[in-house]
């Protein structure tokens, strides 16, 4: 395959990395070190005032009423799992390709994960599949539905919602990778009756350390989130029931105030490298669909607004393609290499393969390129370069 791409760029990097932090600390480096140094005169480490200040601009940007800080992205989920009535005995439906953390959490709620196939246009959860398992296949009590925003976009909210309303089920948002991201104009984590973000240091909005939060417009699920990452205390020393250490460090809380004042920016620097990989490859001749090209861009719903968490593509050879960009220090990862139901922690689910062939066709298939803020266009030019010579 011959490539089409005009030769605009002026040097060859040497590297590209799949994500370089350097780049956007180097930005805001004085700003952060400010904010670590007012934590540090405080002598205010766990919880107080700068987690309740995240807490309330974090609400702000997701239209939620309440937000309720934690450990991590994992324990958000948790957390969120069970403030929506999860009860140990229950079930929960959820994507088989998805990060672990979708499904374990189910499980340290005590509930069974119900694994189910993906779109797979946008390798979210279908939706349809969902309401088919519904009505042909009665199982114990569903507590809720859990649609992860995959790659930083919306799942199908209009879909689970109408389900979640004829079979009285919780909405769960599973939005770590979705900060920023919308449905119809509204944001994610107020989609839902709860939602669950991470800010794992690889997250668009990201904490220098683990950490999450869980958004909600119910103020009693908020309160109760509470108290159960605190070890289910109201208060000091008193205790109402089991939870867990949960809390989030106030560092963690001011270096995510001063980069959530950079995201709406940043989110849009990623939506703009996504359509110049999508010019690009496909000037290449790289993903035109009518000619059985060896690259599939994944769909992108006119509803959605997506952020771009990763720039996630369908190749063909791909773990071939991924050595051959290694050789030449282009970055690459695969989320996900083996879809959930195929992990051997969730073998007593008496899933096997060929059950859910979408997600695992695409575990075989998809490659997130670079994508960062700070990526230049001449690097993912270079990458696209890169990815024609393979093919051609």
């Amino acid at each position: 395959m011959k490539s089409s791409l005009s030769p605009t760029r002026t040097t060859t990097p040497e590297s590209v990395p799949l994500l370089d932090l350097r780049r956007q600390y180097e930005s805001i480096r004085e700003d952060v070190l400010t904010a670590i140094a007012r934590v540090c005169d405080s002598q205010s480490f766990i919880l107080g005032p700068e987690v309740e200040a995240l807490e309330r601009e974090i609400a702000t940007l997701t239209g939620a009423d309440c937000a309720v800080g934690c450990a991590s992205g994992t324990e958000a989920l948790w957390l969120a799992l069970v403030a929506a009535g999860v009860k140990p005995g229950d079930s929960v439906i959820t994507t088989a390709f998805s990060f672990f953390a979708s499904a374990s959490a189910i499980v340290r709620a005590g509930a069974t994960p119900i694994l189910m196939d993906v779109d797979p246009g946008t390798l979210n959860l279908d939706p349809a599949l969902v309401e088919q398992r519904l009505r042909t296949k009665p199982t114990k009590k569903i507590g809720a539905v859990l649609p992860v925003h995959l790659y930083g976009q919306c799942a199908d909210v209009d879909a689970f919602v109408r389900i979640a309303q004829e079979f009285r089920l919780a909405i769960v948002e599973d939005a770590a990778q979705a900060i920023g991201a919308e449905w119809r104009g509204r944001p994610a984590g107020s989609l839902g009756a709860v939602a669950a973000f991470s800010f794992y240091p690889t997250k668009n909005l990201s904490a220098y350390g683990d950490a999450g939060i869980v958004t909600t417009s119910d103020p009693e699920m908020a309160e109760h989130m509470r108290r159960l990452r605190n070890h289910g205390s109201p208060r000091r020393y008193y205790h109402e029931e089991f939870g867990w250490n949960g809390r989030m460090d106030a560092i963690q809380a001011a270096v995510l105030r001063v980069k959530l004042r950079h995201i709406a920016c940043w989110n849009e620097s990623r939506r703009q490298h996504a359509g110049a990989y999508d010019r690009l490859l496909a000037d290449a001749g790289l993903s035109a669909r009518e000619c059985n090209a060896p690259v599939q861009l994944l769909t992108r719903s006119p509803h959605a607004k997506h952020v771009f968490h990763q720039y996630v593509i369908r190749a063909e050879r791909r773990d071939d393609l991924r050595k051959f960009l290694a050789d030449r220090k282009i970055g690459t990862e695969v989320y996900y290499p083996l879809p959930l139901h195929l992990q051997p922690a969730f073998a007593y689910l008496g899933l096997k393969a060929g059950d859910l062939p979408v997600a695992e066709r695409a575990a075989q298939e998809v490659l997130a390129l670079p994508m960062f803020p700070e990526l230049t266009d001449s690097e993912i030019r270079w990458v696209v370069e890169n990815i024609a010579e393979f093919y051609s």
